[in-house]
């Protein structure tokens, strides 16, 4: 087995179904397998994409465990030489599989690959290409300064803005909407840390990568699309608290040992604030919805 695709599916039926079937519709050589995580959707997803596809692995949780915990139960299960998390709101191209499989096949020093990755109206997803959330890169992102400069190094270090999109190169981070890993990478720093419930989890996994010697490129020869967002809609006050309790699990775990006391204080407060902004535009926009 080449390769092993990791989806999950949380109350994306239609999407995730869509998902499935851009993969059987790939061109490749090489031979793959698919296996369908879901978190307590309760959408029949499973029950029909076994009726369609009954080789595909499929793997039914009976609450939603996260991101991290979900995939790493794929991981887990998977035979092939390279694992792929997918998201189930993405459509891969008929030569994405193909291509990404022989770049790295072509180069043994990568540890973790993604391609481009498209929104529907045509435009970059950002986060497919990024630079680890230092304290600096984090607050000029954080707090719209980088989108002031986005060409600039110093203050756009997190999306990396002054890099060629459509060169292949070493970066900091991939995004977890298309990751492929080499299964000696996954062997040697082990699965995403399932203390992040979704959100970071994909960065701190590019971070044990690139710390253990490997390197992540990103290869935007082939291309997927992201219609991004989708199963996050759901509980929104949970997912923007998860975003932010990502970013201060990154930071106490990666960086807070490297800085002083009152820089840790500085970044948690910025956190905080951000946090707090982010829940009051969420009640406004809310109580515009219900007065409407």
């Amino acid at each position: 087995m080449d390769l092993s695709i990791i989806i999950l599916n949380y109350k994306t039926r239609r999407l995730t179904l869509d998902a499935v079937a851009s993969v059987y519709q790939s061109v490749t050589d090489y031979a793959f397998e698919i296996i369908l995580v879901d978190n307590a959707s309760g959408d029949g997803l499973l029950e029909e994409a076994a009726d369609r596809y009954p080789e595909i692995v499929r793997i039914a949780n009976a609450e939603n465990v996260g991101f991290a915990r979900a995939n790493n139960q794929g991981m887990r299960a998977a035979r092939g030489r390279y694992l792929l998390l997918l998201n189930s709101d993405t459509v891969v191209e008929p030569d994405t599989l193909d291509e990404m499989v022989r770049f790295m096949d072509r180069h043994p020093q990568v540890g973790a690959s993604g391609c481009k990755i498209l929104l529907p109206d045509g435009q970059l997803d950002k986060a497919c290409k990024r630079g680890f959330p230092t304290p600096s890169a984090s607050f000029y992102y954080a707090f719209g300064i980088s989108r002031l400069f986005p060409k600039n190094p110093k203050y756009n270090g997190y999306q990396m803005g002054h890099l060629d999109p459509d060169l292949s190169q070493p970066i900091d981070c991939l995004v977890g909407a298309f990751l492929m890993v080499r299964r000696e990478a996954y062997e040697q720093v082990g699965g995403l840390d399932e203390a992040f419930f979704m959100y970071g989890e994909d960065i701190d996994w590019c971070y044990r990568i690139k710390q253990a010697g490997w390197e992540n490129w990103y290869h935007p020869a082939v291309r997927i699309i992201h219609y991004k967002g989708a199963s996050s809609r759901r509980k929104p006050v949970k997912i923007v608290y998860e975003f932010h309790r990502a970013m201060a699990l990154f930071h106490r775990k990666h960086y807070a040992k490297k800085y002083s006391a009152l820089t840790n204080l500085a970044v948690y407060a910025g956190i905080g604030v951000k946090l707090g902004l982010a829940l009051g535009r969420n009640q406004w926009r809310r109580m515009g919805r219900d007065t409407g």
